[in-house]
């Protein structure tokens, strides 16, 4: 009997479709039986390392922009998940990062849900404190302490570890998958990643041989 492998997902609360892709974690886990690891990282972070713009929205021409907008409600419909404006986008995330690894690891996934619904369905301000503070004591969490942690020396250097980390693996944005050392990136990726889960790798011939020649438009 084939093992699934783990799942790895990096995200950050800033990402519509990584709020997207966290609605279909349960789904994920029900088709692979794998474990999914939660591996939250600061995209402003990752767009940092890699000198791109920390709102790539606006390098966009006002066509992709449009595709975009439109793309995002299509996938929201599709998967019937609940989408609001949010307050102001994108909105700092840095704080819920941290007060999510406050949180035993066992209870992140709640968090995470629940961070999410601040942003993307309730428009709330997730850079504020007591916002968080509030949705945590819901949660039936001790907000004073986790808030206490996350403000620690200790918790700041943990994120910006594993953003480090996430970037040295290849990461160039949320939502990515990393499973098998295979890295899939976009919430329109999980099938595959289902699939590699179970083994599934790109056929090798591909893989080997394939490659685009960009040194001229010149037929070979």
């Amino acid at each position: 009997m084939t093992t699934s492998q783990p799942i790895d997902f990096y995200f950050d609360f800033a990402c519509p479709y990584a709020y997207l892709a966290s609605t279909r974690l349960n789904e994920l886990q029900a088709q692979t039986a794998s474990e999914i690891h939660l591996k939250p990282v600061l995209l402003g972070g990752i767009f940092r390392s890699l000198d791109q713009p920390q709102n790539m929205s606006t390098t966009l021409s006002p066509a992709k922009a449009r595709h975009n907008r439109l793309d995002l409600l299509r996938w929201a419909s599709l998967l019937g998940a609940p989408l609001k404006a949010p307050l102001r986008h994108p909105n700092r995330t840095v704080e819920a990062l941290r007060f999510l690894l406050s949180v035993p690891p066992e209870e992140r996934l709640r968090v995470v849900h629940a961070f999410y619904a601040l942003y993307w369905e309730k428009s709330s301000d997730i850079s504020d404190i007591e916002v968080l503070r509030t949705c945590l004591e819901s949660l039936g969490f001790d907000a004073q302490t986790i808030a206490q942690q996350a403000s620690t020396q200790e918790t700041k250097n943990e994120l910006r570890r594993r953003t480090d980390e996430a970037v040295a693996l290849g990461v160039f944005g949320v939502p990515t998958f990393i499973v098998g050392g295979q890295l899939f990136f976009g919430q329109d990726r999980i099938d595959m990643v289902a699939q590699a889960a179970k083994g599934w790798t790109p056929r090798n011939d591909l893989v080997s041989n394939f490659q685009f020649n960009q040194s001229t438009n010149e037929a070979q």
